[in-house]
């Protein structure tokens, strides 16, 4: 079990590095566009498309870590003024709520993903990009967003802190 633990810790965080490695790329894909623009050339095809697809990959492979670190936008007014036992009742409730509809945006993923797979669909603006390369990032992404929201359902530690305000 520690194992399986150790692997998952593994890619949890390895998604996270590339997600910030893809922010670094869209910064400088940016700006060598915006640059040879400037200077009269026709920037790459490849530069906006990646960009594109990077911003897909961005999202969705950084979002489980941001779950573990509660670092999505989440307001805390109302779990602030509830007393401590129905603010753990709610932050649950919220937290199963997040694995439910997790849960069934990682199955209708999957469906697309094998759909792309199975209908060998390909991505056609800039070059022949096969679909499913992008689409696996939903399976994957909410997957992962599944365990992370059950941390909350089922662990020690609730997804609401119960205080109000920038505490940072």
């Amino acid at each position: 079990m520690q194992v399986i633990v150790r692997v998952y810790n593994f890619m949890l965080y390895a998604m996270a590095v590339i997600a910030g490695a893809t922010l670094l790329w869209l910064m400088v894909s940016t700006i060598l566009s915006v640059a040879m623009r400037n200077a009269g050339i026709q920037p790459f095809a490849w530069l906006f498309t990646s960009a594109e697809y990077g911003l897909l990959y961005m999202t969705m492979l950084g979002a489980p870590w941001l779950v573990r670190e509660k670092g999505h936008v989440h307001i805390e007014l109302v779990t602030a003024i509830l007393p401590s036992t129905i603010r753990e009742i709610v932050s649950r409730l919220v937290a199963l709520l997040c694995v439910l509809v997790c849960a069934v945006l990682a199955y209708k993923g999957f469906e697309l993903c094998l759909s792309n797979i199975q209908r060998n669909d390909f991505d056609v603006r800039a070059y022949y990009f096969p679909k499913w390369l992008l689409t696996v990032a939903f399976p994957l992404s909410f997957g992962f967003m599944v365990v992370e929201f059950s941390r909350f359902v089922f662990g020690r530690e609730l997804l609401h802190s119960g205080v109000a305000g920038i505490h940072e």
